[in-house]
């Protein structure tokens, strides 16, 4: 291995282990016969089965529409946010299963899933998406309990006498 001594030596190293443009992750269409593309989305305790597919844009959770399904306006707003980010609101049918979790946690995961499902339907949508952070999976979870605490955090009431 030859001797670096220099910052052109440096500079010289690094362009070499570069890989050309041409060579760059060229991200492949996953889809199924019947021209859906499948993702898994997660938060918290909530895991939702997406399947997105070209059509006039409805949005399926559990079998129901899902205006029935997330009442707030908040929650509905976190679904279509992918959609929404990536201008394909009203082009895209979205079918889910959700299960586990709240409400909120239930929206989060199908956010998550239709981001997922949207990269395998479209792969040039995936810079859009990943700088929105929408294809980040969110790590917090409820911290557990521990002994000798009333909960995780919060300590028995202190009594002087």
């Amino acid at each position: 291995m030859s001797e670096t001594n220099t910052l052109e030596d440096l500079a010289q190293l690094q362009t070499e282990g570069d890989a050309p443009a041409s060579e760059q992750r060229v991200y492949e269409r996953k889809v199924d016969d019947l021209g859906r593309a499948y993702a898994t989305g997660k938060r918290k305790d909530a895991v939702a089965r997406v399947w997105v597919k070209q059509g006039p844009g409805n949005i399926t959770v559990n079998g129901k529409d899902h205006t029935a399904y997330f009442a707030r306006p908040v929650l509905q707003m976190i679904l279509k946010q992918p959609l929404v980010t990536a201008a394909r609101e009203g082009q895209i049918d979205v079918v889910c299963t959700v299960s586990g979790g709240g409400l909120s946690g239930q929206a989060g995961a199908v956010r998550h899933g239709i981001s997922k499902a949207l990269t395998h339907f479209e792969p040039e949508l995936r810079s859009v998406l990943k700088r929105a952070g929408f294809l980040t999976r969110d790590a917090r979870t409820v911290e557990r309990k521990k002994y000798g605490r009333a909960k995780a955090r919060r300590s028995f009431q202190f009594s002087k006498r």
